[in-house]
């Protein structure tokens, strides 16, 4: 699951992302769990493990609220739709554990959605440790934080289902030191649309800041900042071709680069799904201060008709080629 052709911001500049990152979960979070963490809403009832919360949700809908702490724990969902949400917003991590080998959350119900949580510090022998590993079915992620592991949102393959991630934090995630091959900030399957808003990226350690071979992709409104990253690659790639719409993000490159070849790659690998008509506006990018490289805003190998406009690119940054 963890293929790749591994190529590949200063300050967070944009007054509407500046605010955007101070309300964003950042949390050392000390509470300890209670034995009554998690409670189901709609029943009352509460457990001491979210597995075994899970476990009674079974195929039903369901919120599973959590007690503010620090958990060890790790959950399979099986099945179900089931909303994993924060008391409050940020006040929840589950750190350095993960189920099957995969990840905090792994995730193979009808669909799911997570609020307000903080994963930390997840790593495998395999080199896919992930916040979340999804493996079918929807998802929705809010206000969520991943930091410091190998991964932070892995999936598999479902084309008929989609992803929506808004108002989140990815930090200090990534690494190229696997045989298998890099891992990356978030990693996207064959999924039918990723909607990826007002998030911030930063620190990246490796691979990718988000990966994707959906067959559409909305990415607005974001911060990628690559100015601490470490041997990091693409900001943004899209190897089997995508529709949809690049606007409004802004992107630094940093000094540390595997690849600096290019900030977002379309078309590197194998061509599952149109590019047509993809829109790539209003976006500003640029190096971090004092640097000097030449590289690609956009690098295409599909040919595609791309619509590109209104982009502010800095001086030593070509704005388009096709390869």
């Amino acid at each position: 699951m963890n293929q790749t052709q591994s190529r590949s911001p200063a300050p967070f500049a944009l007054a509407t992302l500046a605010a955007l990152a101070l309300a964003l979960p950042v949390v050392a979070v000390k509470a300890q769990p209670v034995p009554d963490a998690f409670t189901v809403i709609e029943t009352g009832d509460s457990f001491a493990t979210l597995q075994d919360a899970v476990n009674a949700v079974g195929n039903a809908r369901a919120t599973i609220r959590i007690q503010p702490g620090t958990y060890r724990q790790c959950v399979v969902q099986e099945r179900g739709v089931i909303i994993y949400e924060a008391l409050e917003p940020g006040s929840v991590t589950f750190m350095g554990r993960s189920c099957e080998g995969k990840a905090a959350f792994v995730l193979r119900g009808i669909g799911a959605e997570v609020r307000g949580i903080t994963f930390s510090n997840i790593a495998v022998a395999d080199g896919n440790g992930a916040g979340i590993r999804l493996e079918k079915g929807a998802l929705n992620v809010a206000y969520a934080r991943f930091q410091n592991s190998q991964q932070g949102i892995l999936t598999a393959d479902d084309p008929n289902a989609r992803i929506y991630i808004t108002r989140s934090t990815f930090t200090g995630l990534g690494t190229c030191e696997n045989s298998a091959g890099c891992a990356h900030s978030i990693y996207i399957g064959n999924y039918s649309s990723l909607t990826v808003r007002e998030s911030r990226f930063e620190r990246g350690m490796g691979g990718h800041y988000v990966k994707a071979r959906s067959a559409e992709v909305v990415i607005e409104n974001n911060s990628f900042d690559d100015a601490n990253g470490k041997a990091t690659n693409y900001m943004i790639d899209l190897p089997a071709g995508s529709i949809g719409r690049i606007a409004d993000n802004w992107f630094v490159q940093g000094r540390d680069k595997e690849n600096y070849s290019a900030f977002i790659a379309l078309g590197a690998e194998d061509l599952l799904h149109s590019s047509d008509g993809l829109e790539v506006v209003n976006n500003q990018a640029r190096f971090v201060p004092g640097l000097q490289r030449n590289s690609v805003f956009l690098a295409d190998w599909t040919g595609s008709r791309i619509v590109m406009q209104g982009n502010k690119i800095a001086a030593g940054l070509k704005p388009y080629e096709q390869r």
